[in-house]
């Protein structure tokens, strides 16, 4: 165990020098035995034979010395690039207390790993004045360190949002359903997977983020279904004897598909001199218990006649 600090001279044996010129001593071994980072990070680059190092340029003041390391040891430094770092949106370097900056954490929050991919490489770099999305294949082949902005990019959640949604929508309706299948159990349903999947066409367009799932779809997989304060006012506004006739409506409804349940739909708004928004909004509100949903006859159809008929007659008798 060493007794002191052992710096990068003591390695060497005299004046520490290369290509760009002199490197002021540094210490590469604590008095414990244990490495700084400076050593660490030289020997893992030499042992793991690594030849481009990119990195932010807050790291550029390190790699004189990561050179220095790997020359004394008798390697062949790698090449170094150091790129402006990702700033929030406040103009400051990316960190925690911005919210999420993990793999993981963006994971949890249903964002697809392949646009999360596309956008971190558009942070700085781009194809052309116009290609926007592109394959990990694609990244692989078209990078080029020549193409890097050397100005710092911001990260935008809402463009983040966007490409994921385009990813989504890029999806087929299996695919697309496994993988939201995880966050509606994690919020405790249990999906039909048959019904899952058929539902994947009317919500996809909405989605930014897989856990918007459950919000979207939460009304075809429980039967508790309660109102939210928004929902629970249209239901009072439209009142009894109007959620009455749009069950009897819809249970009269022969094909039970979206265009025998839209006829309907709109049969009893224009029966009560109300609009197809203004008609439909407290029939949304009493089957879905949002005032927000995917399209209602779509919503209806997936949902099936007995249980739309059974909560519209259960909001119509208040409960």
């Amino acid at each position: 165990m060493p007794e002191r600090d052992i710096t990068v001279r003591d390695l060497v044996k005299g004046d520490v020098r290369f290509a760009a010129g002199s490197v002021k001593d540094f210490v590469i071994l604590r008095s414990d035995g244990s490495p700084t980072f400076l050593l660490a990070v030289a020997v893992d680059d030499w042992l793991m034979q690594i030849t481009h190092v990119i990195r932010g340029d807050d790291l550029l003041s390190a790699a004189p010395a990561n050179l220095a390391v790997i020359e004394a040891l008798g390697g062949r430094p790698p090449e170094y690039a150091h790129l402006p770092q990702v700033l929030g949106q406040d103009g400051k370097p990316l960190s925690k207390r911005h919210g999420s900056t993990s793999v993981e954490a963006f994971r949890e929050q249903g964002i697809l790993p392949e646009a999360l991919m596309n956008y971190l490489a558009l942070l700085g770099w781009s194809l052309d004045e116009k290609t926007t999305f592109l394959s990990r294949d694609e990244l692989i082949g078209s990078f080029d360190l020549s193409r890097v902005s050397s100005n710092a990019a911001a990260f935008d959640p809402q463009k983040l949002e966007w490409m994921n949604n385009h990813y989504i929508q890029s999806l087929d309706d299996d695919d697309l359903a496994a993988r939201c299948m995880r966050f509606l159990a994690e919020d405790g349903l249990l999906p039909d997977p048959l019904v899952l999947r058929r539902a994947m066409a009317v919500v996809r367009e909405r989605m930014k983020r897989l856990t918007d799932v459950t919000d979207l779809l939460r009304f075809l997989f429980t039967d508790d279904v309660k109102p939210n304060e928004k929902a629970a006012e249209l239901i009072a506004q439209a009142g009894s004897e109007y959620l009455g006739s749009a069950a009897d409506a819809l249970d009269r409804v022969d094909q039970w598909t979206k265009g025998p349940i839209e006829e309907a739909l709109d049969a009893v708004a224009k029966e009560a001199g109300l609009n197809r928004t203004k008609g439909w909004q407290p029939i949304r509100a009493a089957v879905t218990g949002s005032n927000v949903s995917p399209p209602l006859p779509e919503s209806l159809e997936l949902l099936g006649r007995e249980a739309t008929v059974a909560r519209l007659r259960a909001a119509a008798a208040g409960g």
